[in-house]
């Protein structure tokens, strides 16, 4: 069992975590160009372009868990910024298909904290990285799970 010293310091990690996340979030809201969710919806696209799927606004709605009217605004300032086009749906000539304008964009590049992320856990022992995915993923439920 590990030492109360050693439980408390992660306790307060994770909240060192969050509050860090929430000031990231505000400022890429305001002055870090794109929003947390274009990153992802772009990161998204890029990632089902690598696989040769396509993607629609449906997907990357459900993705990204927002709604229809909210992924507009998403797609329309990435768009805007050169970053996606679209083209129409040959199965279904209503809706379009969301294509990458420069594949030669990384997704690292849209979101270079995941990769460092990344970076991070490459030097963590298999057996620290199970039991830290393991605790990072109980953290996550209880997130998730709040004011549901």
């Amino acid at each position: 069992m590990a030492d109360p010293g050693a439980r408390q310091r992660a306790s307060r990690a994770v909240e060192r975590l969050r509050l860090a996340e929430a000031s990231l979030s505000r400022r890429r809201q305001t002055a870090c160009g794109p929003s947390e969710n274009a990153r992802a919806a772009m990161r998204f696209i890029l990632e089902r372009a690598d696989l040769t799927e396509t993607v629609t606004p449906r997907a990357v709605a459900a993705h990204l868990g927002v709604s229809a009217a909210a992924v507009t605004g998403i797609l329309d300032k990435l768009h805007a910024g050169g970053m996606i086009t679209f083209h129409t749906n040959p199965d279904d000539r209503r809706s379009k298909l969301i294509v990458p304008f420069d594949r030669s964009a990384d997704a690292d590049d849209i979101d270079p904290l995941t990769a460092n992320i990344r970076d991070a856990s490459d030097e963590l022992p298999p057996e620290v990285a199970d039991a830290v995915a393991e605790f990072i993923e109980r953290i996550t439920r209880s997130v998730d799970s709040e004011c549901r």
